[in-house]
């Protein structure tokens, strides 16, 4: 079993940048693929990025493709975020989320754990 923290949301101006970070314990942390999700009011939890357990491979979602970067660093239990130019649309709660899956996983169904989320707020 693994427990998800993410951290590093807020409040930002359009074009500007977050860094996500969503530490996990455990140490079989690098036997899971790794995801982020996010959801805004009302809405249904959505697909954002994931990377495979060697973090030689990435995917993501058509709207954030070339401004997010999804990375981990094994060695610490932590997964990463990295949010630029971001828009107002991207306002949702964010979250990790782990899968015992092999990469790539993009639907919610198909993660064992997740975390509490993190809100990102963007203003424009």
């Amino acid at each position: 079993q693994v427990q998800l923290v993410e951290s590093g949301g807020g409040l930002v101006q359009a074009g500007g940048s977050l860094r996500l970070s969503c530490a996990a314990s455990g140490r079989t942390f690098s036997s899971y693929a790794m995801g982020w999700f996010r959801q805004a009011p009302g809405k249904e939890r959505n697909f954002v990025a994931t990377i495979n357990r060697g973090a030689g491979s990435t995917f993501y979602a058509d709207s954030v493709k070339g401004r997010f970067t999804i990375s981990r660093d094994n060695a610490k239990n932590i997964v990463y975020l990295q949010m630029n130019n971001l828009k107002p649309e991207d306002t949702a709660v964010y979250y990790c989320a782990a899968a015992t899956r092999p990469f790539p996983v993009i639907t919610v169904r198909n993660y064992n754990y997740w975390g509490q989320g993190t809100q990102v707020t963007v203003s424009s």
